[in-house]
């Protein structure tokens, strides 16, 4: 079980760490001045001072439950970057009944993660919330096949059983069925996958849904071999969206501006030391998993070219296209 979570936050790279898309138009450089440079001040500029009184009490809900994919939340929870903030903060456990964006507006969290395509999908019916910093920047999704099925391609899913998780989770296999022209109700035949693999491993489907950092391990955890399977990665096919989002309601950003801004930069200082501090980021996740800590060191790498924490918009807009389809 070590090897397994250590092997998790390893892998958790492959599902946010790939550079985004550049913006078309760079900015101009600046023009080099005609003078010499201004002495450099004699007194370090002010240091934002921080927040006095009670600290504010705010609660995360997260999409799933604790694992490597919310690293950065825990480590600064527990390195106390939101109490440097003057922000109480509780980090709410998901599930399979609990959905992010309504946990938020009913008032149950303050600030919600989700996939980016399901989190505008709740946008797109009305529900005021207000995406507030993009950490995910690639997909870590997949489908993965025993090579038996003879599944070594996209296009070879057609007349297969394939696994697909719903409930916000399943807009990629969507744009995949959209560009092979597959009718998923008829040249496929589609099961409602559940959060465990033990159907795919006992053969009652010929491929299904993984995550890098998660049911791909406890597949490969199982016995099976990597040599034995076959990937197809919805980031190869073109059609991987963004995922793990931060968000929260627009009458928080409206009227508690500085707290949201204080939570997110608590949070994405969490994610830096996540990727600075690799063995602190997996022991704290190993904690809230079993209950104990881990002997080795895990590799978590997290931010490439774009910032940490925010994407190119025209990212954004690739997703909308796709699942109003």
């Amino acid at each position: 079980m070590r090897r397994f979570i250590m092997i998790a936050i390893a892998l958790l790279t492959v599902a946010c760490s790939a550079p985004a898309a550049q913006p078309t138009a760079a900015p101009a450089p600046a023009p080099k001045p005609t003078t010499a440079p201004a002495a450099a001040p004699t007194t370090a500029p002010a240091v934002a001072a921080k927040p006095s009184g009670p600290a504010d009490k705010v609660k995360l809900q997260l999409k799933w439950v604790p694992q490597a994919q919310f690293a950065g939340y825990f480590v600064a929870l527990d390195k106390g970057y939101y109490k440097d903030e003057n922000l109480d903060v509780e980090i709410l456990p998901g599930g399979p009944d609990i959905v992010s964006e309504q946990q938020v507006v009913n008032g149950q969290a303050d600030f919600g993660i989700d996939w980016v395509a399901s989190f505008l999908a709740f946008r797109d019916k009305g529900l005021p919330l207000v995406d507030i910093s993009q950490v995910y920047q690639s997909s870590g999704l997949m489908l993965i096949s025993k090579k038996s099925t003879g599944i070594n391609k996209a296009e070879d899913l057609k007349g297969k059983s394939v696994g697909v998780w719903y409930g916000g989770n399943e807009f990629e296999f969507l744009a995949l069925m959209d560009k092979l022209g597959y009718d998923p109700d008829k040249d496929l035949n589609v099961i409602k996958q559940g959060f465990t693999m033990d159907p795919f491993l006992a053969g009652q489907m010929e491929a299904a849904s993984a995550m890098t950092y998660n049911e791909y391990q406890v597949v490969l955890e199982s016995g099976l071999k990597a040599d034995d399977l076959n990937i197809l990665r919805y980031n190869d096919e073109g059609v991987g969206m963004l995922e793990d989002n931060l968000f929260t309601s627009e009458t928080m950003v409206k009227t508690k501006p500085d707290l949201v801004q204080r939570f997110v930069r608590a949070s994405l200082k969490g994610w830096q030391s996540a990727i600075d501090d690799q063995k602190f980021a997996v022991d704290t996740v190993m904690t809230r998993l079993m209950g104990f800590d881990p002997a080795d060191v895990g590799m978590l790498q997290y931010a490439g070219e774009q910032d940490l924490g925010v994407t190119d918009e025209a990212r954004i807009d690739v997703i909308g296209p796709r699942w109003l389809r």
